[in-house]
């Protein structure tokens, strides 16, 4: 009998060890979307302001008086707002609050990537901000003559500043920002 208890013990502990020598159960990374964007295509913006620009054709762009505008693009939930002013001997104030609208972003932004823009040819001359982490706008410029026109551009995103989420919203806008900057001529 006690050979018998023995045996069904060991045989038990057999299928015990065989039954329980499975993988950890491990959870399941989150998941992200993978998002594909249309090819952009862009179209010449013309009107009676001092400058002419190419913007991507999935933007809508809205007219918000004295040649500021608003480029909205519904489907990446963001807008582009473009602020123009005129020159006035007031070139050092207009780069001021250029750069101070951008290091607002200081608080929340991991870095701020200044790049330098100079086009002698087309009389253009700026600067284009990215901004790292969770900031609430991405991407930043200003182009100016330095003599008569002054462009600021900034993107916004209509969601919680989550750097992972919007980065590939905001690195598709930021190629339009770009274009919109090289493209930019001066009337």
């Amino acid at each position: 009998m006690i050979k018998n208890n023995l045996s069904l013990l060991s045989f038990l502990a057999i299928c015990l060890c065989t039954v329980s020598c499975k993988d950890d159960i491990l959870p399941k990374p989150k998941g992200y979307l993978s998002l594909e964007y249309p090819e952009a295509k862009y179209e010449k913006f013309i009107k009676a302001c001092a400058y002419d620009f190419d913007y991507n054709s999935l933007g809508r762009v809205t007219d918000k008086g004295s040649c500021n505008y608003h480029i909205e693009y519904p489907n990446l939930n963001a807008t582009v707002y473009l602020n123009y002013r005129p020159v006035n001997n007031n070139i050092e104030t207009l780069l001021r609050d250029a750069q101070k609208l951008t290091y607002e972003h200081v608080i929340k932004a991991d870095n701020i990537i200044e790049q330098p823009y100079v086009n002698d040819k087309g009389k253009k001359y700026g600067m284009f901000y990215e901004v790292g982490g969770n900031a609430a706008s991405q991407s930043q410029f200003y182009v100016t003559d330095s003599t008569r026109n002054f462009l600021m551009g900034s993107i916004y995103f209509y969601a919680k500043p989550n750097f992972d989420s919007v980065l590939p919203a905001a690195h598709y806008i930021k190629n339009d920002l770009r274009i919109l900057m090289e493209s930019l001529e001066w009337k």
